[in-house]
């Protein structure tokens, strides 16, 4: 088991390595806009930057001054700065944007690219461990999260950190992942992927990430040798416990094995059979998290510190029931 110490070194330098930490198989991208795209139009959610974008517009237009806003986990700052870019297209200004890593050189990446397309003036850059964030009580108006929590360690402190920050009136705003540790699957999901990879063809099988034939799918905890997932299954229970949901949209899980980085590249968007495949696992996906055989992986919400008006869950789905009972 490595330590803390030899954990964050090779996240760092998995990290720095990576021109694009987003990138994503083409078969993620197919089964996205078939199965994911409607809710996220029930939910009026335009796309992933967007919802950030959106939800930090809406304290533009209510604030004179700037709207302070602080990114946890930023990276190379790509979503953070289409944010910024949204914002200004719509007619905002009036806002300031905080990207903090503890990755300087991915931090680097981000403030040359913000001042390449002229969003210096309104994005500054903090390397900084989450866990010595200390901000000031009501310090900003917005914290955003995009898939930044499931490599945090002191989630507890975080929140803690949040809550404070956004005071009375601000939002925490977060798309992230939520299975089981280290992107594992629990196991009632794995005893349904394992049926699945009896019956499928091999060419199906082979794991890009790890570069090798896997016979039977192996349930592999990936936070071993950093902080991937490395408390996944802790943040959904955290936040009920911590937030209050203005707005709440939960999703996936079997799915994920076959459209993910490691398998998705399997997959050719091209080739009817591949697409069929991949529709019927989603469609045993959706049945199952619906009957709530299975719980969500994934989740985009917003949150406050007071009550909500008119909380908004997809399809009435309160945040707490799909909180997995270990």
């Amino acid at each position: 088991m490595l330590t803390f110490k030899q954990k964050l070194e090779k996240e760092l330098e998995v990290f720095t390595k990576k021109k694009s930490v987003h990138d994503l198989p083409a078969i993620f991208h197919y089964w996205c806009h078939k199965y994911l795209k409607p809710k996220f139009d029930e939910m009026g959610i335009r796309g992933i930057a967007e919802f950030f974008a959106d939800n930090i517009a809406m304290l533009c237009r209510k604030q004179e001054g700037a709207v302070r806003i602080f990114s946890i986990g930023a990276g190379h700052c790509e979503t953070e700065l289409q944010v910024c870019q949204l914002l200004v297209k719509e007619g905002h200004h009036n806002f300031q944007m905080v990207c903090s890593d503890i990755n300087q050189g991915m931090l680097d990446v981000g403030r040359a690219g913000a001042a390449s397309i002229g969003l210096a003036e309104h994005c500054s850059f903090c390397t900084l461990e989450c866990s010595e964030w200390k901000p000031a009580v009501g310090e900003y108006q917005a914290v955003m999260a995009n898939q930044s929590l499931h490599h945090i360690t002191d989630l507890e402190r975080l929140f803690a950190a949040v809550g404070k920050s956004i005071g009375e009136h601000g939002l925490f705003i977060v798309s992230d992942i939520i299975g089981c540790n280290g992107h594992k699957r629990w196991p009632e999901a794995l005893k349904v992927v394992h049926e699945i990879w009896r019956t499928m063809p091999d060419r199906y099988k082979f794991n890009h990430a790890l570069q090798r034939h896997e016979k039977l799918y192996e349930n592999w905890d990936c936070s071993t040798e950093g902080f991937e997932g490395v408390r996944a299954e802790d943040i959904l229970a955290l936040l009920v416990e911590s937030f209050e949901f203005d707005m709440f949209l939960a999703f996936g899980n079997i799915i994920d094995i076959f459209v993910d980085r490691a398998f998705g590249h399997n997959f050719d968007i091209d080739n009817p059979d591949d697409t069929a495949f991949i529709d019927m696992i989603a469609e045993v996906d959706e049945r199952l998290l619906k009957d709530g055989s299975v719980k969500p992986t994934h989740l985009l919400a917003v949150m406050c510190n007071g009550k909500p008006t008119e909380p908004r869950y997809y399809q009435g789905v309160n945040p707490a029931t799909c909180v997995r009972m270990v």
